[in-house]
C-alpha cells in the first residue's frame, strides 16, 4: 500500500514536473522572464519533492506515521488535479449563442451613432452634422472635442518617442488596402461573365464545405455559419468615404439568410508591445487580410449564382461581434472582444452575408462569461477606465458589459494608437503553445480550474503584465 502511495505521488510530480518544463521552454521563446524564473523555480521544487519520495522509501521513514501521513497528504493532490478534467455544468445561455442573452427589447443600431461615424462622417457645418446633432445633443460637445483631436487615432503614433517614424509609415500603409475594396461594385460582386449568371447546384452541405474551405485557404484561422439575426444589421447607414452622402442615414436592408463569419489571429509579439505602434500596425495588417478575405468569398459565391456582400473596414452591414457568437467562434468578453478558445480575443473579425443555402454552426460555451465574472484583468489595466467592474447589466435588451466606447476613444486620441492593451493583458490571449493549449483545454471545462488558472496568470505574468519589446524591424524608442 505504501509503495503504492510512493509511485503514485511519484508520477504526479513526475508529470507536473514534465509540464512545468515545458512551460518555462515555452515561457523563455515567449521572452516572459517573470514566468519563465517563477517557473524554474516551481520545477526545482518539484523535481526536489521527487528526489524527496524516493529518498523517503529508501530510508524506511515512509512506514512511520509521519512519512504516511505526508504520502496521504500528497495523494490528495494528485486526486484533486484528476478532477479538473471532469466537464462542470455548462452555461445554457453561452449555447443558444446571443438569443441566450436577450432579456428585453433589443433595438437595431444605427451606425451614425458609433464613434467612428460621429468622428469621421459627420463634417461640422454639413447637413447631415445638423441633422445627427438635432436628433443627439448629448454627444456634440465631447464629439466636437474629440474631432479637434483628429481622426480615430488623433495624431498617429503620440505615445512612442519621437512618434513620427518608420512606424508610423508602416502604420499607415497598413491600412492601405480596404479603402481599394469598400466600393459598392466590390463589397456587393456581379459574377464573372464566364458564368453567365447561372447558378451552380450545391446541397447546403456541399457549399458550407467549399466555403469554408476556402476562407480558410484565403488565410481565416476559424470561420463559422451563423443563420442572420435581423437584431444585428446596422439600422441605418452612418459610415461614408467616398462622398456619397445620399447613403448616410438611408435604411439598411437585409435580403440574405446567412452570414460566414471568420477570425484571423494577431501577431503575438506585435501585440504584446501594446498599446504602442506595433498593435495598430498589426490592426491595419490584420484589417486588410479581412478586406481581401471577404472580398474573395463574396466574389466567389457570386460567382456559384448567388448574392453575397462583403463586411470588413470599409463597409459593414451587420455587427460581427453578435454574428460570431452565432456563428459558434467564441463568446463575448468583459471587454466588448470576442474570445475564441483557439486565440482568446486576439483576432479581428469578417463576415460575408449571402443568399447561397448554408448550414449554420452552433454557439459554443467555452467559460468566457463564468471566467470574465472573476478576472476582471482587462478593467483593472485598463488606462482610461472603459471596461466596467461590475457584474453583466440588460444593454438594449441584452444582458451583457458594456464598454464606455466614449472614453476608450479619447484615450486613442491622446496616445495615437488603437491601444490593444485589454487584448494585451487577457489571460485568453497567451500563444497557442502546448502548454497553453493544456490549460485552456481544462478552463473551457472547468469552473475550479478557472478560478486556479487566474490567480496563477497573476503569480507568472503580473497583475498588471508590461509590454514586452516589439519585433526588431519594429522598435520604437
Amino acid at each position: 500500500m505504501v509503495d503504492a502511495l510512493i509511485v503514485i505521488d511519484a508520477l504526479f510530480l513526475a508529470v507536473l514536473a514534465l509540464f512545468t518544463f515545458a512551460f518555462v521552454i515555452s515561457s523563455i521563446w515567449e521572452k516572459e522572464k517573470r514566468a519563465a524564473i517563477i517557473g524554474g523555480v516551481t520545477f526545482s521544487i518539484l523535481l526536489g519533492g521527487e528526489i524527496g519520495l524516493f529518498a523517503l522509501r529508501t530510508v524506511g521513514f515512509s512506514q512511520s506515521v509521519p512519512g504516511l501521513l505526508i504520502l496521504l497528504v500528497g495523494l490528495v493532490i494528485p486526486v484533486a488535479a484528476l478532477l479538473l478534467l471532469i466537464r462542470t455544468a455548462q452555461n445554457p445561455r453561452a449555447l443558444q449563442g446571443t438569443k441566450g442573452y436577450i432579456v428585453g427589447e433589443v433595438k437595431r443600431f444605427d451606425e451614425r451613432e458609433q464613434v467612428f461615424a460621429r468622428n469621421r462622417s459627420l463634417p461640422p457645418g454639413s447637413e447631415q452634422y445638423r441633422m445627427f446633432y438635432s436628433e443627439h445633443p448629448q454627444w456634440e460637445e465631447h464629439d466636437a472635442k474629440r474631432r479637434k483631436k483628429g481622426g480615430p487615432l488623433g495624431i498617429p503614433g503620440t505615445i512612442d518617442k519621437p512618434h513620427e517614424g518608420p512606424n508610423v509609415a508602416a502604420l499607415f500603409a497598413s491600412f492601405s488596402i480596404p479603402p481599394y475594396l469598400g466600393s459598392s461594385h466590390i463589397v456587393q460582386p456581379k459574377a464573372h461573365p464566364h458564368f453567365h449568371e447561372e447558378r451552380i447546384s450545391l446541397s447546403p452541405e456541399e457549399a458550407t464545405s467549399r466555403v469554408k474551405g476556402f476562407a480558410l485557404h484565403l488565410g481565416a484561422d476559424l470561420v463559422g455559419i451563423a443563420e442572420i439575426n435581423p437584431l444585428w444589421v446596422y439600422s441605418r447607414r452612418g459610415e461614408i468615404f467616398w462622398d456619397n452622402w445620399n447613403d448616410w442615414g438611408t435604411e439598411i436592408e437585409m435580403s440574405h439568410s446567412w452570414a460566414v463569419v471568420f477570425a484571423m489571429e494577431m501577431s503575438r509579439d506585435m501585440v504584446w508591445a501594446a498599446p504602442h505602434t506595433t498593435s495598430a500596425i498589426e490592426s491595419g495588417v490584420v484589417y486588410a487580410k479581412g478586406a481581401f478575405i471577404a472580398t474573395e468569398i463574396a466574389s466567389f459565391i457570386s460567382n456559384l449564382g448567388y448574392s453575397a456582400t462583403a463586411n470588413h473596414l470599409r463597409h459593414y452591414d451587420v455587427l460581427l461581434v453578435p454574428m460570431a457568437v452565432d456563428a459558434g467562434l467564441g463568446e463575448l468578453g468583459r471587454f466588448g472582444y470576442l474570445i475564441t478558445k483557439e486565440c482568446g480575443p486576439r483576432v479581428r473579425l469578417g463576415c460575408v452575408t449571402t443568399d447561397l443555402p448554408l448550414i449554420p454552426d452552433r454557439p459554443v460555451d467555452i467559460g468566457v462569461e463564468d471566467f470574465c465574472r472573476i478576472c476582471k484583468k482587462c478593467a483593472h489595466c485598463c488606462p482610461s477606465r472603459s471596461i466596467p467592474l461590475d457584474a453583466p447589466r440588460e444593454v438594449n435588451g441584452t444582458l451583457r458589459w458594456k464598454l464606455n466606447a466614449e472614453t476608450c476613444f479619447d484615450y486613442w486620441g491622446r496616445i495615437g494608437t488603437d491601444c490593444c492593451l485589454c487584448m494585451r493583458v487577457c489571460p485568453w490571449s497567451h500563444p497557442r503553445t502546448l502548454p497553453h493549449r493544456l490549460i485552456t483545454e481544462l478552463a473551457v471545462r472547468n469552473k475550479v480550474a478557472r478560478r486556479i488558472f487566474l490567480p496563477m496568470d497573476d503569480l507568472f505574468y503580473g497583475k498588471k503584465p508590461k509590454p514586452l519589446s516589439p519585433p526588431k524591424w519594429a522598435t520604437y524608442e
